[in-house]
């Protein structure tokens, strides 16, 4: 349980700082009275991410609209509002719990998605408080998330390791958004960490070899062009090759793992729907057909968002055809909201689901979803944004909740190798007590029948 103790904000403030792909974010720092030391302060300061393949659903991101200034893309009217508006509402009031100060917040707002002040800047307060609680009680940020949520915040998650971008992630004419490695026969997050960034480099020498493209897309993985036919299989292949020339054993040390983000590629009217995929027109059925027949040719253990958010029958049928061998989680389908997390559940649609931060905009409502995944038995992957910052709050959550899996992006860009190096640390910080999730952070049908140890 949380500790009940003495929260009293002496300052906000908020700034408008840039994140990898080049665009304004917001950043936030909110301080506390140091219970320690009279008349002194502790602040907490966060990022708040942006991503560029978003659900329909998620909480409203405030953008100034500016073409004048970073392409509209400027966050002046969001850091207005941590200022002007929230920062004056929250000043001099004392918040025990995570949850008063969350719900302060959404009050505050008063807007079912955060349209009023903004996710950015609501999710900025949420986070820097929660970094200012950890730092007042002297302890690391993850020990203070397991204590809010009610978990034992020794797990080391199993990293999915984005190694291959297509889809709005590149430039590349592949519909897939993400081809990942999931490296989960180890003993040690570090060891499995070293297998993945191994197999990085091995898919980087392939593909030179084959004279194509090694320059990364925005979380990190390459982006080659492959011609010819069947140029997802071929990206798939060349994995494989990657795994084997870095000397693991595919299906055995490490899977694969695909983000279809299948939303963007989708064609005609949304309540029918139609997937553009490589030059065809398929229907939810083919789609399905497809990704049969890839987990019956490759080791994947997880495909994301596999169909789009709308089509609830199609998402229906894969599960159906594809829940005991593989992990479907939904993103665009849930959007890190509970109430659409409860219509899957309720209609048997997926077994995981995606959580970021910014879809739902608040730390409570983040914790919430995942309480609610894990008592239906659904897993819960921690994950980044395609807009990332050096901010790494979300391998303290994945720590925090013991939810035993992230999506942080590749081996490369700072961004996203921060997250790494911080669960690098905490490792070392937990010493004997440290657990890697391994098999056990995937569904137990899926383990069973993939033969997961």
């Amino acid at each position: 349980m949380s500790r009940s103790q003495s929260n009293k904000i002496t300052h906000v403030t908020a700034r408008e700082v840039l994140d990898s792909r080049g665009f304004p974010t917001v950043e936030v720092e909110v301080a506390l009275e140091d219970p320690k030391h009279a008349g002194e302060m502790v602040t907490g300061r966060a990022i708040v991410p942006s991503g560029a393949s978003t659900g329909e659903g998620e909480a409203l991101e405030l953008r100034d609209g500016d073409k004048k200034r970073y392409l509209g893309k400027g966050v002046l009217t969001a850091v207005g509002k941590v200022k002007e508006k929230i920062g004056p509402a929250l000043l001099g009031r004392d918040f025990a719990k995570q949850t008063l100060l969350d719900d302060a917040l959404r009050d505050l707002d008063g807007t079912p998605n955060k349209a009023n002040m903004g996710a950015n800047a609501i999710l900025g307060v949420s986070m820097a408080f929660a970094r200012a609680c950890a730092l007042s009680q002297r302890i690391p940020l993850y020990h203070h998330l397991a204590e809010v949520f009610g978990s034992k915040g020794v797990t080391l998650p199993v990293p999915m390791m984005n190694i291959l971008n297509g889809g709005k992630h590149a430039d590349n004419g592949l519909a897939i958004q993400e081809f990942m490695i999931v490296p989960v026969g180890f003993d040690r997050f570090s060891n499995a960490l070293r297998a993945g960034v191994e197999v990085f480099h091995r898919l980087k020498a392939i593909l030179h070899s084959k004279g194509l493209a090694t320059g990364v897309g925005d979380e990190g993985g390459f982006a080659p062009v492959f011609t010819g036919e069947k140029p997802h299989e071929q990206a798939l292949s060349a994995i494989m090759q990657a795994i084997s020339d870095a000397g693991y054993k595919a299906g055995k040390d490490i899977f694969l793992a695909l983000d279809a983000a299948a939303s963007e590629f989708t064609e005609g009217d949304k309540s029918r729907s139609q997937y553009r995929f490589e030059e065809k027109q398929l229907s939810s059925k083919d789609m399905v057909g497809v990704y049969s027949q890839w987990v019956e040719t490759y080791p994947i253990l997880s495909i994301e968002d596999g169909l789009a958010e709308h089509d609830w029958d199609g998402w229906a049928m894969l599960t159906q055809n594809l829940s005991s061998a593989c992990q479907l989680v939904g993103d665009d389908l849930f959007v890190t909201n509970t109430e659409y997390l409860k219509k899957g559940i309720a209609q048997n649609i997926a077994n995981a689901v995606l959580i970021k931060l910014n879809q739902i905009g608040t730390v409570t409502e983040t914790l919430e979803t995942m309480k609610l995944a894990a008592q239906n038995q659904y897993t819960a992957i921690a994950s980044h944004r395609s807009g990332e910052t050096e901010d790494v709050f979300i391998a303290d959550l994945a720590v925090g909740t013991d939810c035993g899996q992230i999506k942080t992006g590749s081996a490369s860009r700072t961004d996203r190798l921060a997250k790494y190096n911080q669960l690098l640390r905490i490792e070392e910080q937990l010493g004997k007590n440290a657990k890697y999730a391994g098999a056990s952070a995937f569904p137990p049908s899926v383990s069973k029948g993939r033969g997961l140890k």
